[in-house]
């Protein structure tokens, strides 16, 4: 059996973040392959600025292409309407019945789970590891699903009455993010060490996020 992590967003656009956390989880939680599933249309951010679904796309197989252990996970942008990660898991399963899978999140997105289609289901379905972002840290479940869950102090980890797991995970604290290399990007500014070569190149060559651009 495969054990496979999920590792979604909108990667808008992917960096040397995301990369690094994705290492990190893959290693700590023994993976043999973590998928970079693209959100085409995010239920919990707004649409604007936000790179055509084919441009995301093509950065994010540029950034994994050298890393076996790394996937890009299209079905978000082959289905109709937004992108739901109950959804995902759910054809994640029927696609690979045999895989384990491992949801990924952040942080600050599982204290607001609560807000999510289906969310309850979630935990009956795979383990989830919560990844600690810059400046936020926590070892909580939310309140709207600790009754839940038991803890195994001998696992270190919060076990859901299906027998999957809540892993809470501080990963490397870059302090990268997309929002800040778009705004880069508008005033002129270099990217470069803050994304993958690759991706630098393919951002210039498309004109994406220049102020006024959409790389339509």
């Amino acid at each position: 059996m495969s054990r496979v992590g999920l590792f979604g967003g909108t990667f808008n656009p992917v960096h040397m973040a995301h990369l690094r956390t994705a290492e990190e989880v893959r290693e700590w939680c023994g993976l043999d392959r973590v998928d970079f599933v693209l959100s085409a249309v995010p239920p919990h951010k707004p649409r604007s600025g936000l790179a055509p679904v084919t441009h995301r796309l093509r950065m994010l197989e540029l950034a994994v292409a050298e890393n076996p252990g790394f996937a890009v996970n299209t079905l978000e942008t082959k289905r109709a309407g937004r992108s739901y990660s109950i959804d995902t898991i759910r054809a994640c399963q029927a696609r690979e019945p045999q895989a384990d899978l491992t949801f990924i999140l952040g942080a600050d997105a599982f204290a607001e789970i609560d807000s999510w289609k289906d969310y309850r289901d979630i935990f009956g379905l795979c383990d989830v590891c919560v990844i600690s972002r810059p400046g936020i840290t926590t070892g909580k479940l939310p309140i709207a699903v600790a009754d839940a869950f038991c803890y195994d102090s001998s696992r270190g980890v919060h076990v859901h009455r299906s027998g999957h797991a809540v892993i809470f995970l501080t990963v490397t604290a870059l302090m990268v993010s997309a929002s800040d290399i778009r705004k880069r990007l508008a005033s002129g500014q270099s990217i470069r060490y803050l994304v993958p070569p690759a991706v630098a190149d393919y951002i210039a060559r498309q004109r994406l996020y220049s102020e006024g651009v959409s790389g339509s």
